[in-house]
């Protein structure tokens, strides 16, 4: 009976959860992202050189780690409902202004801005999940929710490139329509989240009454261990941790790699000679192998409670990727090794998520979560970044991908390190051991 009551909620909170999440995090990432299609002709409209262009992207991620934390902090005071709606509207309306940039210096205030209107979006989410999934089940949970960035470059793509052929229309360039009509879906989702999304499983009224009390006393039980075990509950607990700064620094290597692929990937196959629109085609393949392995990868994960080789392996693969993406001459070599990266770094975040959640509750997982993901997304900085800057000094994007997979040779070694410092303490199948 017990079992068939955990099923049921879980399955309702799941529908009801899981898909308009990931629809949210489809135009977030198609929103963050876009500039690497833009750039495809706004480059030469505004006569951007690739270390400006990497700079201006990456940049965004100095707004987003400035005000990830304090963002975080309101959430989990006011409720995800009300927060992530002014999250959304603010981003919608910076987005479209990026269709109004005249130079490198609005260009740059522009993303930095966004990055600033976004920041508390991701984290809010999976400090939302950890209000309504037991651990057991996060990393499933977690990966479906992932899976919307590869998903919107999959289907952006080509969407991206097919705005770009609207130059000219009403006297705008094809970059400007691309911005203008991407940020539409943000400020509309951003009304829905406030009418939709229900902030803790105490307030679900579209639960059963049995249903809403075992889930409200599952997530208390576990709250109330993870207090009894000596896990971190206030603010700065969740900034001083050692083991949050660690995973800061794993998540720093996932994120250089995941907006090279973002931002650059684009550019990257442009220069095999092939045109706009087959850019977009070609760069869509990658992600959606991806999702396929990031979620037989996280169920395989949850399943049997590992999670630091799930994530070792997955740098690994992307690191390989990275190198064979460098050396590659064809668009078939191109893409397989492009493949792989995305597959590595799709792969090795849902695990990842599931960590911090273990040993932070209440306000210390808000701002240990935020942390991590702040510090850690500002590898959206140095990856394309360094790319931009490489490609302008040598005229090749290899020395680039090469610091790229570095970095994620990094993020294995450490999380091995942050094993071997954790006592496993939990049984298999259960919460999350490592």
């Amino acid at each position: 009976m017990h079992m068939d009551l955990e099923k049921r909620t879980l399955r309702k909170v799941s529908w009801r959860i899981v898909p308009f999440i990931m629809l949210l995090y489809f135009i977030a990432y198609i929103d963050r992202v876009n500039i690497g299609f833009a750039s495809l002709t706004m480059k030469a409209d505004l006569g951007f050189t690739a270390s400006m262009l990497g700079f201006g992207a990456g940049i965004f991620f100095w707004g987003y780690f400035l005000f990830e934390v304090p963002s975080n902090i309101v959430l989990h005071k006011v409720g995800a409902r009300m927060w992530i709606a002014r999250v959304m509207v603010t981003w919608g309306i910076i987005s479209a202004a990026m269709a109004f940039v005249k130079g490198p210096t609005s260009f740059y205030i522009v993303r930095f801005l966004l990055g600033a209107a976004e920041a508390g979006f991701f984290p809010g989410i999976i400090l939302y999940l950890s209000y309504w999934f037991p651990a057991r089940h996060r990393a499933g949970v977690t990966a479906f929710f992932m899976a919307a960035a590869p998903i919107s470059t999959a289907l952006g793509s080509p969407l991206s490139a097919a705005l770009l052929e609207l130059n000219g229309v009403m006297g705008l360039h094809g970059w400007q329509w691309l911005f203008i009509i991407e940020a539409i879906p943000a400020l509309i989702l951003g009304v829905v989240v406030f009418f939709y999304m229900t902030d803790k499983p105490e307030k679900a009224k579209w639960l059963k009454d049995d249903e809403r009390a075992w889930l409200v006393g599952v997530m208390n039980a576990e709250t109330a261990s993870r207090a009894a075990s000596g896990s971190k509950h206030g603010i700065i607990g969740g900034l001083a941790n050692p083991r949050v700064l660690a995973l800061s620094l794993i998540y720093f290597g996932t994120s250089a790699g995941l907006y090279t692929l973002g931002i650059w990937a684009p550019q990257i196959i442009r220069q095999l000679g092939v045109s706009s629109m087959t850019v977009g085609l070609l760069n869509a393949i990658p992600p959606i192998v991806s999702v396929i392995a990031m979620v037989v990868w996280s169920r395989h994960s949850d399943r049997t409670g590992e999670r630091t080789w799930h994530v070792v392996l997955a740098c690994i693969a992307a690191t390989v990727g990275l190198v064979v993406a460098a050396m590659a001459n064809s668009v078939v070599g191109l893409v397989a090794a492009l493949t792989l990266v995305n597959i590595g770094i799709s792969c090795a975040k849902p695990p990842l998520w599931t960590m911090p959640t273990t040993f932070l509750s209440g306000a210390a997982a808000a701002t240990g979560i935020a942390t991590i993901n702040s510090i850690g997304n500002l590898g959206g900085f140095a990856g394309p970044a360094m790319i931009g800057w490489m490609k302008d000094r040598t005229g090749s994007f290899s020395g680039g991908l090469y610091f790229v997979a570095a970095l994620l040779v990094l993020s294995a070694v450490l999380t091995l390190l942050l094993a071997r410092t954790r006592k496993p303490t939990v049984t298999r199948g259960n919460a999350p051991a490592h």
